[in-house]
């Protein structure tokens, strides 16, 4: 099946059909304006006011009204079941940052399938934000500015061999992976600099939404490019 692409210049905010909040959602349209949603996400975005600019998924999860309040020419519709419609929106969404509203909290069984989409695209920018917790995947390095005594966990979703500094519990070469050992409720230590390294993609990095301005900053000096900042 041939993926089409939806390049957007500025930063996105996806909405999804996931619990969340309307301030969750007005926080991230400060750092990513434009809206897009995942199939029910955009149920949920009219609701709270907001007409997403495209809406992409197999349309099962939307009723008749939310369809006909949105532009016939904003739906793009994807048939296939095989994957969710987080993975359809991720793959075809190409912009400088991805804000995920609505992936996490609500059915385990999506949560875990947004992360599995969230590992296996290292190359989106894609931070998803919950009503407790960020997530995002780190494919090599990054160097993270945060709140001392910040909870930081590592959770990898392959086999990854991990080294972290300026943590209370240092990492090194430590392999890791889903079936073995994993680095949950780990926390910045009192100079607040965090360094990752992994040998291979795969490492998802779970913070408090607290810091999500700190996690963007740093994001933005990692990835070097497009209008992540407000």
């Amino acid at each position: 099946m041939k993926t089409v692409n939806f390049p957007f210049r500025n930063n996105v905010t996806l909405i999804g059909g996931g619990e969340s909040s309307q301030q969750i959602l007005e926080q991230a349209l400060t750092h990513a304006p434009t809206l897009v949603a995942a199939d029910g996400g955009a149920k949920q975005a009219l609701a709270w006011g907001k007409v997403p600019q495209l809406v992409i998924g197999d349309m099962d999860s939307l009723d008749a009204s939310s369809i006909a309040a949105l532009p016939a020419e904003n739906l793009h519709r994807v048939s296939e079941q095989d994957s969710t419609d987080f993975d359809k929106a991720l793959r075809m969404v190409d912009a400088p940052l991805i804000l995920g509203v609505g992936f996490m909290g609500g059915r385990l069984d999506h949560q875990l399938a947004c992360l599995n989409a969230l590992a296996r695209y290292p190359g989106k920018r894609c931070v998803l934000v919950g009503e407790v917790d960020l997530c995002f995947h780190v494919p090599a390095e990054a160097s993270l500015d945060l709140p001392p005594g910040s909870r930081l966990s590592l959770f990898p979703m392959a086999e990854v061999v991990a080294n972290a500094t300026g943590l209370v519990h240092p990492v090194e070469a430590l392999k890791m992976s889903p079936s073995g050992r994993v680095g949950t409720s780990n926390e910045v230590g009192p100079c607040g600099q965090v360094s990752l390294e992994f040998d291979r993609p795969g490492m998802l990095v779970i913070t408090p939404r607290a810091g999500l301005a700190a996690v963007l900053r740093a994001l933005q000096t990692i990835w070097g490019k497009g209008p992540i900042s407000p």
